[in-house]
């Protein structure tokens, strides 16, 4: 026998040092937890460790006894911590469960005495374990497994001027549903789905871009063409049935890496023979000089253009702007390159192009406007603006005045009420989003707000805020549901549906903005726990909170905390104390605060999918910590560069007190801090405002390298990019951090069908029918801040033949 010492293999001498190691680890890192008003379970398991390997390297039988019973307790243990949640549980159990395995070869007992009944023992709590884990796999405690009483009508509603085979705008309709009436795929043959074309636009991101350069874009189908733009904005247009190019416009765009965003989310569609689709705001338009291009597409640029294109040759409609472009820049206070940067496709009306823009994220307090103007849809005139941050927020600019610098900006897509001519607008936080000390009232009263305007005058007609005085960048982030919604008492009310980063989904009645689903005010943090308190800043006392609500229930706890092993689950549980953290709407500070849900947000740009045929609605929450670590200033520094190029790491937050360092929740080893699910598809009743299924979605085959792969386990990742929802009982989605493309039944939530995408689906999905054959269609073409693969494939899926 090949030993090192007395009776001693070397199995057992490296087995024991092993053990003696993850013994302290869990003891020290215990004892620190415990100190810190956490679990005591860390540091008992340290000392049992510990008793175990001593009475194991002594060739004592009792030593194999005290692991089967720390293998029977830290079971028992994970249980109440968590329930039967697989993934929760993994890293609880995974290295005891290793290390048990060892303890039953016979090399690791060898010289041992009576060894059988305690490995019987350590066995049978192993194979509990095991049990444990596979029941968590198949009764998921984080899903809800409801389905909706309702069934789809056999007749979709039409919508008027919109052809059931079309998506003409954004979200399909300017009231963003994102729902078709179309049926032929449906969920019995949904699974059958095969690729019918891929266009490559040839666009990638090159080394002088931006971090965040990204494919978001959904097409948009008129006719027999698609339209869509790339993230440098190249505008092209395809054949629908085939995909091949008709023509492409070059906007040369002038773009570079100080720019937060390269982005296109799409572009808009307006025909002047249309008056159907906009009955309200039609009227408005007679009398108008026809124009040179009466089918024309607005695209808007990054570098603070938006440019009408000729949509039957690709031309710049040189009746419009400036030979085709209005300078959205012009009577920009601070203006540089980038600084003010519209990523989302306009509303149009019959009369109106309304457009907002992003405006850079937490670089200064002197950065341009974030004013929502409206301009003529024929010349490009500018007819009115509402600039956030003045006092009258329709006053004009003249030669010797300028819109209000750092006024709170609407990056979101715009939604549109063709019925009533109201443009519904989503808005942010005045930058610097994390510090809000100079904030005066004028800069407060219309941030993280939904306003309603007269499309043709600019007029406000009601606003609600979701979030007071926000310091953690809750914008309203994503483009309002417009739908006629049928209460329990029988009464139809034309609803909106706002949803926030906070996970709340305020749902108005757009006539007036009074709630028709319950708000209420209730007290949030105030002070600031650990570290000192945060300089010239104060915190709102209430924050408005919906009965609809589709974020996490309830505040984080050392318990949701996650690694890959015990270890790092352990320091996760310890930095998790560290941290600043009472809930939602706990303030920034310098000792660091963890923000849940984090900047993602529970809901983004994608926004979700409503059926009025149907009152149900479809959407993929998200929920993912970050942390925000404000950093005094340095007095001597200068603005050196302008433009900030990312979301993440550290920013300047120029004029202010602090700059402010923005990171996910992660371990030590890279992981999230918080346990998965991090991404969910769900399914609300919109009659009774509830939650009727809820399922994790996405794997994470995408995020390791290859040489880690695991089995794809539906673990629930995050996304970014919305779904669509058809009148064949089908929802479409892709946005998650694997490379796929998903089909859901909408009735239930079961997964149907799923395609591997060649590159990051962080986009929102369409569908169309040419020649009586319906195409779903998504860009994949990765994103670069979220980390996924680039690439430049739009893909057409459809039924065979």
């Amino acid at each position: 026998m090949n030993t090192t010492g007395p009776g001693r293999s070397k199995s057992q001498i490296i087995g024991g040092a092993i053990l003696i190691l993850i013994a302290l680890y869990a003891l020290i890192g215990g004892i620190w937890l415990a100190a810190l008003g956490g679990s005591w379970y860390y540091a008992a398991l340290g000392v049992a460790l510990l008793a175990s390997a001593w009475l194991l390297l002594r060739h004592r039988t009792a030593g194999l006894w005290l692991y089967a019973l720390v293998l029977a307790a830290t079971l028992a243990w994970g249980l109440w911590e968590t329930g039967a949640d697989f993934w929760a549980l993994a890293p609880r159990y995974d290295l005891l469960f290793l290390l048990g395995l060892w303890l039953l070869l016979p090399s690791a007992t060898r010289g041992f005495a009576a060894v059988r009944p305690a490995k019987i023992a350590m066995g049978a709590a192993m194979l509990c374990m095991l049990a444990v884990l596979g029941y968590g796999l198949i009764d998921d405690p984080q899903e809800i497994d409801g389905t909706f009483a309702r069934a789809q009508p056999a007749q979709a509603q039409p919508v008027p001027g919109v052809a059931n085979e079309d998506w003409p705008a954004y979200g399909r309709t300017e009231g963003g549903v994102r729902y078709s009436p179309l049926a032929q795929i449906n969920e019995e043959n949904v699974k059958d789905l095969e690729v019918a074309w891929v266009y490559r636009t040839g666009d990638f991101r090159t080394g002088d871009d931006s971090v965040e350069t990204t494919n978001e874009v959904t097409p948009i189908k008129v006719g027999n063409t698609l339209f869509l733009c790339t993230p440098h904005q190249f505008l092209d247009a395809l054949d629908a049935a085939t995909g091949r190019r008709l023509w492409r416009y070059d906007p040369q765009l002038k773009a570079d890496k100080t720019f937060q965003h390269l982005t296109c989310r799409g572009v808009s569609y307006h025909d002047a023979n249309n008056a159907v689709r906009f009955p309200a705001s039609a009227a408005k338009a007679d009398g108008q000089v026809p124009s040179l291009c009466p089918r024309k597409v607005l695209l808007p640029t990054n570098d603070g253009r938006l440019i009408a294109v000729n949509a039957d040759n690709g031309q710049a409609c040189k009746d419009f702007g400036l030979n085709g472009e209005i300078d959205l820049q012009q009577n920009m206070p601070h203006a540089y390159p980038g600084g003010y940067n519209p990523t989302s496709p306009p509303v149009v009306t019959a009369s109106t192009i309304v457009i907002g823009g992003s405006v850079t994220d937490n670089f200064s307090n002197r950065e341009p406007s974030g004013v929502i103007r409206g301009y003529d849809v024929r010349t490009g005139a500018l007819k009115w603006v509402f600039d956030t941050g003045a006092e009258d927020p329709n006053a004009m600019p003249g030669e010797q005045t300028k819109f209000a610098h750092n006024s709170p900006n609407a990056w979101a897509p715009l939604a549109y009420d063709a019925q009533t001519d109201v443009v519904y607008i989503p808005t942010g936080v005045g930058t610097p989003d994390i510090w809000g000390g100079d904030r005066g009232p004028l800069k407060e009263r219309y941030a993280n707000s939904v306003l309603a305007l007269d499309a043709s005058t600019g007029h406000l007609i009601w606003h609600f805020q979701t979030t007071h005085h926000d310091l953690w960048d809750m914008d309203v982030p994503a483009q309002p549901s417009l739908m006629d919604v049928t209460t329990r008492d029988g009464q139809t009310v034309p609803a909106i549906y706002v949803l926030t980063k906070t996970g709340n989904v305020f749902v108005l009645d757009r006539r007036n903005g009074r709630p028709i689903v319950p708000v209420t005010e209730k007290a949030v943090p105030q002070r600031v726990a650990r570290g000192p308190q945060t300089r010239d800043e104060h915190y709102a006392p209430t924050q408005p909170f919906s009965a609809l609500n589709l974020a996490p229930a309830g505040k984080l706890t050392d318990k949701d905390m996650w690694g890959a092993t015990l270890l790092d689950q352990l320091m996760c549980r310890v930095i998790f104390r560290l941290y600043n953290y009472d809930g939602i709407y706990t303030p920034p500070s310098e000792n660091g605060t963890l923000v849940f849900p984090g900047n993602l947000g529970v809901f983004e740009w994608g926004g979700m999918s409503v059926n009025r045929d149907r009152q149900v609605a479809l959407a993929n929450p998200i929920g993912l910590p970050f942390v925000s670590r404000l950093i005094p200033e340095n007095p001597d520094r200068d603005v050196s560069v302008k433009g900030a190029g990312t979301e993440s790491g550290v920013q300047p937050m120029y004029g202010a007190p602090y700059g402010v360092e923005l990171t996910p929740f992660l371990s030590p080893l890279g992981l999230p801090c918080k346990a998965p699910a991090w991404g969910y598809v769900a399914g609300v009743d919109l009659q009774s405002n509830q939650m009727v299924w809820k399922k994790r979605i996405g794997t994470i085959r995408d995020s390791l390298p290859h040489l880690f792969q695991l089995p794809p386990l539906k673990i629930g990742v995050p996304g970014l990019g919305g779904p669509i929802s058809t009148a064949g009982n089908v929802m479409f989605v892709a946005a998650t951090q694997d490379d796929y493309l998903r089909a859901f039944d909408v009735s239930d939530g079961t997964l149907l069908w799923e395609a591997r995408l060649p590159a990051g689906g962080q986009a929102t999905p369409m569908t169309y029918a040419v020649d009586g054959r319906q195409y779903v269609v998504i860009m994949a073409g990765g994103h670069g801040s979220f980390g996924t693969r680039m690439g430049d494939y739009l893909v057409a899926y459809a039924l065979p033949g």
